[in-house]
């Protein structure tokens, strides 16, 4: 096996390090892995090689043993730059785990909006900006700092607090796949079944109360000067209407199954339709009309441990007995109707992983 490309050196000495963020991750995540990540939420990602020359030159091309970096261009205003090689005193200096080995640099400008509000901040986004939260292309470079580092174990450093986030790998346990193919309750309840025996399905009707109080005691806006003739002919065209919907049949265009799971909360499959998918979807053939979703969701005993940045040890230990169901159920579900699966942060996963 070749010896891999060796990588960058890590810039510490740069007064400029100190203002941007850092993205840094563990070994093995190369950089074919990064550009993927980064096109699922970045129509525009592009490698932008004169700037990448560019940099190589200023900092010396031909530096024994460190190689060139590379910059790829998330947005307009948004770069990413390198992969470096993070050593022991970089990673103290940056205050992360010294384990980690690779490092990128994150070039975009600050966009501050209000100080964050009391209350759920399960990325932990609040404590990093505690004078004004990012907005706009910044909030949007950081949100996806943060989900690559909980796909691949990483840490993002914030500039300039210097708050190190570093996400639980298994804080986002939904799954969803996206397909062409719709499966009937009854299909998908067997489904269901398979990894989780005792799945119900979650369509009790909701019962009709009748109209709201009031109703036809007063004259709606806009309707005081219609003439008699008038009303008589709207009010069969609505009495029209009431009966041809009343005489079709149901259309179902949404529905779910659900397992109780005790003191580990409920397992649900949720189907539906969608018409906006997510980016890297977009342009295959089956999805130009939109798709039909599975998701895979865990609920929780306690909902708002679901915002917590460090969930309760219950929560954990729940999540992580769930965590197995969730991954089996979603790859029984992509057996029966194919497509593609997607985390919770709209990247691909490989059913093989599942």
């Amino acid at each position: 096996m070749a010896a891999p490309d060796p990588l960058a050196r890590f810039p510490s000495a740069e007064p400029s390090t100190g203002g941007q963020h850092v993205l840094v991750l563990p070994e093995g995540v190369d950089v074919e892995e990064i550009e993927a990540l980064a096109v699922s939420r970045f129509p525009a990602a592009v490698w932008d090689t004169a700037d990448a020359d560019e940099r190589a030159s200023a900092r010396g091309r031909s530096e024994r043993g460190y190689a060139p970096v590379q910059v790829l261009r998330l947005s307009r205003h948004a770069r990413l730059i390198g992969p470096y090689a993070l050593e022991l005193a970089d990673a103290t200096s940056l205050g992360v785990n010294v384990s980690a080995s690779i490092a990128y640099l994150v070039e975009t400008p600050p966009d501050r909006g209000e100080r964050p509000y009391p209350g759920g901040d399960r990325e932990g986004i609040n404590r990093a900006f505690p004078d004004g939260l990012p907005v706009r292309d910044e909030e949007r470079v950081v949100r996806w700092l943060v989900a690559v580092a909980r796909r691949v174990g990483g840490s993002v450093r914030i500039a300039p607090s210097g708050v190190v986030l570093t996400p639980d790998v298994h804080a986002e346990i939904d799954l969803t796949v996206y397909t062409d193919v719709w499966l009937e309750p009854q299909a998908a309840l067997e489904v269901m079944r398979r990894v989780a025996p005792g799945a119900q399905l979650a369509m009790d009707p909701v019962p009709w109360a009748g109209p709201p109080p009031g109703i036809g005691e007063t004259g709606a806006p806009g309707t005081t000067g219609l003439s008699a003739a008038l009303r008589k002919h709207l009010h069969a065209e609505a009495d029209a209407f009431d009966v041809a919907a009343l005489s079709s049949p149901d259309e179902l265009n949404g529905y779910g199954v659900q397992k109780d799971l005790g003191v580990d909360g409920a397992l649900l499959l949720e189907v539906a339709g969608e018409d906006v998918l997510p980016l890297v979807l977009r342009s295959l053939p089956w999805a130009q009309d939109g798709a039909v979703t599975y998701r895979v969701h865990w609920e929780p005993p306690e909902f708002e441990e679901l915002e917590r940045e460090r969930p309760s040890f219950a929560h954990r230990v729940a999540r992580d007995r769930v965590e197995n169901l969730v991954g089996a159920l979603t790859r029984e579900v992509h057996r029966a109707v194919g497509g593609e699966v997607m985390d919770s942060a709209e990247f691909l996963v490989d059913p093989a992983d599942l």
